[in-house]
């Protein structure tokens, strides 16, 4: 089942810049890994706020409970707001009628 995730992260402002840049190395690795899985299928980088990160995220897993097991595994996910929406295939979409 595929899913598109809506997070937006905000860093407190308590966090010092060393913590940041590490959270995001591993961040950087732990998302290589869950694409080489097959979880994590595309990102995107939609308009965000000052003083916050976007990403909208295209998954797959077996269902919302499994994404959010793997969506708690992202080292980010601490300072992580996430909407979920499960998607379902369209009889319309020009992708499948290419398979």
């Amino acid at each position: 089942m595929e899913f598109l995730t809506n997070q937006t992260m905000i860093v407190p402002e308590d966090i010092d810049e060393a913590t940041v840049e590490d959270t995001k190395a591993r961040e950087y690795a732990r998302v290589t890994e869950l694409a080489r899985q097959g979880h994590l299928l595309r990102l995107w980088r939609p308009p965000a706020k000052p003083g916050e990160w976007r990403t909208f995220g295209l998954y797959r897993a077996d269902d919302e409970q499994h994404l959010n097991e793997i969506l708690d595994t992202l080292p980010l996910r601490t300072w992580m707001t996430l909407k979920i929406t499960p998607l379902s295939p369209h009889p319309y979409d020009p992708a499948a009628k290419k398979a």
